[in-house]
């Protein structure tokens, strides 16, 4: 088979099995897993064919028309360079994972079928979005994983906290690709086509008339579609989902379309230096605002899932100054590691046999019950830390080095202000990581709190999918010595300046938390968990408990005094209360936009039923009253219709002789 054919089998296989899913699942249910996992497979080894075959030499390109439009036409397109082939492999070896970990995690959920079918669905999409040289077909792709995200986000539909999860990631999202759409459009207008080869071509050749305005305009949806500041706050929330679809929508789809998308059309965005500015600057916000969130929450999915707002801001900022390499090998080091430590999560819940074990500050004794997943995470942690040799140090201080080279005006067409925020806020990131990884670290393994249950040993496809990732989020990056031909030619290799600088402040955020455990320890050991209440900080751990009861869907009621054991709360001070809700950005959004809705709706309500309706309503009575009136004049009695006649007949005479008389 030719490259082109492969290519498009690597979507269109996860597609067929979605559909044989859900078609197959309910009369054969015997065939579900089978369905879920095989396709998976084979588009993974596909995806790995595609890439030894493009070999990170000249792109793979193949288009054909859709249909005739008229104006700007809409090809059904292949765009397969070393970036597309690497991220098609990493989508694929994600979904193969988190569909044979969903065997055994979901094994006696009743609705099984349809959730592997959305999976596969998801994939494709994702793996169309990957593949697309069109953006129309793109944004077929880009769309399908919204509605996706929705149904499994809301899997667990009978709990409140789901239907409002999945609610709210599909609005704030959508919200997003409004103005999403608006930019594709506008950069069609401009450069003739939706091709990304002509559209780059055009760039190229200062085809863009309104550089600035297209490329805000795309972030808008880049930031809901990758959960950036400000559209960030659904992220958090759709913890609500099953774990396994946590794994799958924060390691290699959903969040990581955005990010991908501004690499194939990074020079768009360069074309404009002010859109990078915005764009650096909403990544600095995102990387430092998200750690310090981590550091303040209990749930170890959130604390997970702050970190993907992070670890994605640190993507958007080498984008910001420039480097597609170092976004794209920070978006494949960190799809193995963060994938890894949701799954190593979903074996913790699993083990209790419920998941109000999330909250970390309950956790007890698990190293020895989860050996798998201690170690793993141990694993994925210090990648997520970027301490050498694990792959996140190799690629983080790729993008520090990225940012390093911008902010002393190295980077052609970068605005050096954009590399010295990045920079800033990747160091203070990078110490926070270090700070929040050991504290999950801490409290989820070597914590204090409740004996859980133990519910045994967990499935073997869950702990072998562990180990699986586990190997890329220790190896891959000693891979960068043969990465280059993938990466544009570029030299992934860290710099000394920002490796010492950032591995030093990682192992001093490290340090410093498990100085602050220790001394918390200490202090828990004299001050009773039942007397938390009459602490100093109390305020500071209710807050946090309720907004933890407030999102866990199904966590069990976590509203308990947390464990004073927590070097989070000690680290962070007064400005703990605050970063446990995200800086009330949930309360602000409410304040600015859905009250005010919800007030505008009330006031719609109100003229609809009171004076529309009245209206409506008089219209119509005037009819009926004088039909009332002509239905009792028709008695059905001769003698009135006579006598009537006759007066009638009478009246009209005496007027007739009124009206002669006046004349005369």
């Amino acid at each position: 088979m030719t490259t082109t054919t492969l290519a498009v089998l690597v979507p269109l296989l996860p597609f067929l099995g979605a559909v044989a899913g859900l078609l197959l699942g309910r009369t054969a249910p015997g065939f579900a897993r089978p369905l879920a996992v095989l396709p998976s497979v084979a588009a993974l080894a596909l995806a790995v064919v595609v890439a030894v075959r493009q070999g990170g030499g000249q792109a793979v390109d193949a288009a054909t028309e859709l249909t005739p439009t008229g104006s700007v036409p809409v090809e059904l397109a292949l765009h397969i360079d070393g970036f597309a082939a690497l991220v098609a492999i990493l989508v694929g070896l994600v979904a193969t994972c988190v569909q044979i970990y969903s065997t055994g995690y979901l094994r006696h959920d009743p609705r099984y079928t349809s959730y592997a079918a959305l999976v596969s669905l998801f994939t494709s999409a994702m793996l169309l979005v990957v593949y697309s040289g069109d953006l129309m077909v793109l944004l077929v792709g880009w769309e399908i994983m919204g509605i996706c995200s929705y149904f499994l986000v809301g899997h667990y539909w009978e709990t409140p906290e789901a239907r409002a999860a999945s609610i709210k990631a599909f609005l704030v999202t959508k919200l997003g690709d409004v103005p999403f759409l608006i930019g594709l459009f506008a950069l069609a207008a401009d450069t003739g086509s939706f091709r990304i080869t002509r559209i780059l071509g055009s760039v190229a050749s200062g085809g863009l008339d309104h550089p600035t305005l297209i490329a805000l305009l795309l972030l808008a949806g880049v930031a809901g579609k990758s959960a950036q500041f400000p559209l960030h706050t659904w992220l958090p929330d759709a913890m609500a989902g099953p774990t396994p679809v946590s794994a799958l929508i924060h390691a290699a789809t959903m969040v990581a379309a955005g990010v991908y998308f501004i690499a194939r059309l990074l020079p768009v965005f360069a074309a404009s230096a002010a859109a990078l500015v915005v764009l650096a600057v909403m990544a600095a916000v995102t990387m430092a605002g998200s750690a310090l969130a981590a550091l303040a929450q209990d749930d170890i999915k959130r604390v997970l899932a702050y970190s993907t707002i992070g670890q994605l801001g640190y993507m958007t900022g080498a984008l910001a100054v420039g480097d597609r390499g170092a976004a794209v090998f920070h978006l494949l080091a960190h799809g193995a590691f963060k994938a890894l430590l949701f799954l190593a999560a979903g074996v913790i819940i699993h083990a209790a046999g419920t998941n109000s074990l999330a909250a970390m500050s309950r956790m007890k004794d698990l190293r020895a019950r989860v050996p798998d997943a201690y170690w793993t995470m141990t694993v994925a942690l210090l990648a997520l830390a970027a301490i050498p040799p694990f792959s996140g140090f190799f690629s983080k201080e790729s993008v520090l080095g990225a940012a390093e080279h911008a902010a002393v005006g190295h980077a052609e067409s970068v605005p050096g202000a954009a590399g010295w925020i990045v920079l800033v806020s990747g160091l203070v990131t990078a110490l926070l990581t270090a700070a929040y990884a050991m504290r999950l670290w801490l409290l989820a393994f070597h914590g204090h709190g409740t004996e859980a249950p133990d519910h045994g040993k967990q499935p073997v496809a869950m702990n072998s999918v562990l180990w699986l990732l586990a190997l890329p989020s220790l190896a891959f990056g000693l891979a960068t010595g043969v990465l280059p031909d993938w990466f544009d030619g570029r030299d992934l290799t860290p710099t000394l300046a920002t490796a010492v600088l950032g591995t030093g402040v990682a192992l001093v955020g490290g340090i410093v938390t498990y100085g602050a455990w220790r001394h918390t320890t200490a202090m828990a050991g004299r001050v009773p968990l039942g007397a938390v209440a009459a602490h100093p900080d109390a305020d500071a751990g209710l807050v946090e408990a309720e907004a933890i009861a407030s999102h866990a869907p199904a966590y069990g009621n976590v509203a308990s005094a947390p464990d004073p054991a927590d070097p989070g709360r000690l680290l962070l001070g007064p400005l703990h209360r605050h970063a446990a809700v995200g800086f009330h950005l949930d309360a602000v959004y409410a304040a600015l936009f859905v009250r005010p809705v919800q007030a505008a709706a009330t006031l719609v309500r109100f003229l609809d039923r009171e004076v529309v309706d009245t209206y409506v309503r008089g219209a119509g009575a005037l009819p009926r009253w004088l039909g009332t009136a002509v239905r009792r004049a028709q008695t059905g009695n001769l003698q009135t219709y006579v006598s009537a006649l006759l007066a009638g007949t009478v009246v009209l005479v005496v007027a007739a002789l009124l009206v002669a008389t006046a004349g005369a």
